[in-house]
Protein backbone atom coordinates (compact mmCIF):
# COMPACT_ATOMS: atom_id res chain seq x y z
CA UNK A 1 0.00 0.00 0.00
CA UNK A 2 1.16 3.40 -0.64
CA UNK A 3 1.16 5.80 2.35
CA UNK A 4 -1.00 8.95 1.74
CA UNK A 5 2.46 10.91 2.57
CA UNK A 6 3.66 10.12 -1.16
CA UNK A 7 0.90 11.68 -2.73
CA UNK A 8 2.01 15.09 -4.63
CA UNK A 9 0.94 18.16 -2.91
CA UNK A 10 -2.01 19.60 -4.82
CA UNK A 11 -3.60 22.22 -2.34
CA UNK A 12 -1.10 24.99 -1.58
CA UNK A 13 -2.59 25.44 1.73
CA UNK A 14 -1.90 21.46 2.20
CA UNK A 15 2.00 22.63 1.69
CA UNK A 16 1.57 25.19 4.30
CA UNK A 17 0.05 23.24 7.06
CA UNK A 18 2.19 19.93 6.50
CA UNK A 19 5.22 22.64 7.58
CA UNK A 20 3.53 24.63 10.11
CA UNK A 21 5.15 24.84 13.43
CA UNK A 22 2.82 23.86 16.25
CA UNK A 23 3.58 25.56 19.93
CA UNK A 24 3.85 22.48 22.60
CA UNK A 25 0.49 21.41 24.08
CA UNK A 26 -1.38 22.09 20.96
CA UNK A 27 -3.05 19.92 18.17
CA UNK A 28 -3.82 21.26 14.66
CA UNK A 29 -6.30 20.23 12.23
CA UNK A 30 -6.82 21.03 8.30
CA UNK A 31 -10.68 20.75 8.49
CA UNK A 32 -11.95 21.48 4.77
CA UNK A 33 -9.26 24.42 4.18
CA UNK A 34 -9.71 25.42 7.62
CA UNK A 35 -6.36 25.36 10.20
CA UNK A 36 -8.22 24.73 13.26
CA UNK A 37 -5.80 24.95 16.71
CA UNK A 38 -6.50 23.77 19.90
CA UNK A 39 -5.24 23.36 23.33
CA UNK A 40 -4.58 19.91 25.03
CA UNK A 41 -7.66 18.68 26.15
CA UNK A 42 -9.12 17.97 29.67
CA UNK A 43 -8.40 14.71 32.02
CA UNK A 44 -12.41 13.78 31.36
CA UNK A 45 -11.26 13.82 27.85
CA UNK A 46 -8.12 11.22 27.84
CA UNK A 47 -9.54 9.06 30.30
CA UNK A 48 -12.68 8.59 28.02
CA UNK A 49 -10.30 7.77 25.08
CA UNK A 50 -7.94 5.73 27.06
CA UNK A 51 -10.91 3.36 27.83
CA UNK A 52 -12.46 3.20 24.42
CA UNK A 53 -8.95 1.73 23.71
CA UNK A 54 -8.84 -0.40 26.09
CA UNK A 55 -12.23 -2.03 25.69
CA UNK A 56 -10.89 -2.84 21.64
CA UNK A 57 -9.09 -6.10 21.32
CA UNK A 58 -5.41 -5.39 20.65
CA UNK A 59 -5.22 -9.17 18.63
CA UNK A 60 -7.30 -7.66 16.10
CA UNK A 61 -7.68 -3.92 16.08
CA UNK A 62 -4.95 -1.45 15.98
CA UNK A 63 -6.15 1.69 17.97
CA UNK A 64 -3.97 4.65 17.17
CA UNK A 65 -4.08 8.25 19.27
CA UNK A 66 -2.83 11.39 17.77
CA UNK A 67 -2.95 9.94 14.08
CA UNK A 68 -3.89 12.18 11.40
CA UNK A 69 -5.98 10.89 8.67
CA UNK A 70 -5.38 11.96 4.75
CA UNK A 71 -8.42 12.96 3.44
CA UNK A 72 -7.48 15.05 0.12
CA UNK A 73 -10.33 15.21 -1.77
CA UNK A 74 -11.91 17.59 1.40
CA UNK A 75 -8.74 19.38 1.37
CA UNK A 76 -8.55 17.80 5.13
CA UNK A 77 -6.11 16.23 7.55
CA UNK A 78 -8.05 15.78 11.23
CA UNK A 79 -6.97 14.23 13.83
CA UNK A 80 -9.44 12.43 15.44
CA UNK A 81 -9.23 11.02 19.27
CA UNK A 82 -8.72 7.47 18.01
CA UNK A 83 -8.62 5.84 14.85
CA UNK A 84 -9.39 1.61 14.35
CA UNK A 85 -8.43 -0.22 11.92
CA UNK A 86 -8.04 -4.09 11.44
CA UNK A 87 -3.98 -5.24 12.05
CA UNK A 88 -2.09 -5.00 8.99
CA UNK A 89 -4.36 -3.23 6.94
CA UNK A 90 -2.62 0.42 7.20
CA UNK A 91 0.55 1.47 5.93
CA UNK A 92 4.03 0.68 7.86
CA UNK A 93 5.46 4.12 8.38
CA UNK A 94 3.71 7.87 7.47
CA UNK A 95 1.96 10.99 9.11
CA UNK A 96 -1.37 10.36 7.01
CA UNK A 97 -3.79 7.28 7.51
CA UNK A 98 -5.74 6.33 4.22
CA UNK A 99 -9.37 6.69 4.74
CA UNK A 100 -9.77 3.54 2.84
CA UNK A 101 -8.01 1.39 5.94
CA UNK A 102 -10.18 2.88 8.90
CA UNK A 103 -12.95 1.17 9.80
CA UNK A 104 -14.18 3.47 13.15
CA UNK A 105 -12.97 6.75 14.36
CA UNK A 106 -13.67 8.37 17.89
CA UNK A 107 -14.04 12.01 18.54
CA UNK A 108 -14.58 13.08 22.60
CA UNK A 109 -16.52 16.22 22.54
CA UNK A 110 -14.88 18.98 24.47
CA UNK A 111 -16.64 22.55 25.40
CA UNK A 112 -15.24 24.15 22.13
CA UNK A 113 -15.11 21.35 20.22
CA UNK A 114 -18.88 20.95 19.93
CA UNK A 115 -20.37 21.91 16.28
CA UNK A 116 -17.32 20.75 14.61
CA UNK A 117 -17.37 17.08 16.12
CA UNK A 118 -21.51 16.95 15.58
CA UNK A 119 -21.14 19.15 12.47
CA UNK A 120 -18.32 19.82 9.94
CA UNK A 121 -16.04 15.95 11.13
CA UNK A 122 -19.24 14.46 10.57
CA UNK A 123 -19.83 15.57 6.82
CA UNK A 124 -16.35 15.22 6.72
CA UNK A 125 -15.92 11.61 8.29
CA UNK A 126 -18.96 10.91 5.88
CA UNK A 127 -17.44 12.35 2.75
CA UNK A 128 -14.27 10.11 3.12
CA UNK A 129 -16.68 6.81 3.17
CA UNK A 130 -15.41 6.39 7.51
CA UNK A 131 -18.12 3.02 7.51
CA UNK A 132 -18.61 4.37 11.58
CA UNK A 133 -17.47 7.82 13.54
CA UNK A 134 -18.59 7.48 17.11
CA UNK A 135 -19.08 10.79 18.93
CA UNK A 136 -18.47 10.50 22.92
CA UNK A 137 -19.91 13.59 24.34
CA UNK A 138 -19.14 14.22 28.14
CA UNK A 139 -21.08 17.41 27.90
CA UNK A 140 -24.26 16.08 27.57
CA UNK A 141 -23.57 12.13 29.02
CA UNK A 142 -24.26 10.61 25.49
CA UNK A 143 -22.81 8.28 22.51
CA UNK A 144 -23.81 8.96 19.11
CA UNK A 145 -22.86 6.34 16.87
CA UNK A 146 -22.78 7.21 13.03
CA UNK A 147 -23.00 4.78 10.39
CA UNK A 148 -23.36 3.95 6.52
CA UNK A 149 -21.92 6.97 5.00
CA UNK A 150 -23.44 8.54 1.73
CA UNK A 151 -22.85 11.38 -0.62
CA UNK A 152 -20.34 13.08 -1.23
CA UNK A 153 -18.41 16.80 -0.22
CA UNK A 154 -21.03 19.00 1.67
CA UNK A 155 -23.87 16.53 1.33
CA UNK A 156 -22.42 13.58 2.15
CA UNK A 157 -23.61 12.06 6.08
CA UNK A 158 -24.03 9.23 8.03
CA UNK A 159 -27.98 7.71 7.06
CA UNK A 160 -28.08 5.95 10.51
CA UNK A 161 -27.55 7.44 14.60
CA UNK A 162 -27.95 6.04 17.97
CA UNK A 163 -27.93 7.85 20.62
CA UNK A 164 -27.00 5.88 23.78
CA UNK A 165 -26.10 7.66 26.96
CA UNK A 166 -23.91 7.16 29.48
CA UNK A 167 -24.00 3.96 31.56
CA UNK A 168 -25.58 2.13 28.69
CA UNK A 169 -23.49 -0.08 26.11
CA UNK A 170 -22.72 1.11 22.48
CA UNK A 171 -22.89 -1.79 20.23
CA UNK A 172 -20.06 -1.53 18.02
CA UNK A 173 -20.71 -4.26 15.39
CA UNK A 174 -18.16 -3.43 13.21
CA UNK A 175 -15.81 -4.30 15.72
CA UNK A 176 -18.11 -6.97 17.15
CA UNK A 177 -17.68 -5.00 20.64
CA UNK A 178 -20.11 -3.55 23.01
CA UNK A 179 -18.60 -0.56 24.65
CA UNK A 180 -19.08 -0.42 28.14
CA UNK A 181 -20.15 3.66 29.16
CA UNK A 182 -20.66 3.17 32.78
CA UNK A 183 -17.15 4.41 33.62
CA UNK A 184 -17.29 7.27 31.49
CA UNK A 185 -17.75 10.98 33.37
CA UNK A 186 -19.25 14.31 32.50
CA UNK A 187 -17.38 17.53 32.06
CA UNK A 188 -18.57 19.68 35.32
CA UNK A 189 -19.75 22.93 34.77
CA UNK A 190 -19.94 22.70 30.64
CA UNK A 191 -23.05 24.89 29.03
CA UNK A 192 -25.58 22.03 27.68
CA UNK A 193 -26.25 21.63 23.64
CA UNK A 194 -28.83 20.81 21.42
CA UNK A 195 -26.72 18.64 18.99
CA UNK A 196 -27.14 16.19 17.42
Amino acid sequence: MTAVDDRPTTHPLVAFFEELEVPEGFKTELLRGEIVMMAGPDMVHNRIVQNVQDQIPSDRWERLQTQDVGILEEISEPQPDLVVLELDAGPESGRLMPTEVITLLVEVVSRTSVDRDYGLKRNIYAAGKIPAYLIIDPVMGQCVLLTEPAGSGEDADYAVQRITKFGDPVPLDLLGVELGTDRFRKLPDARPHSRP
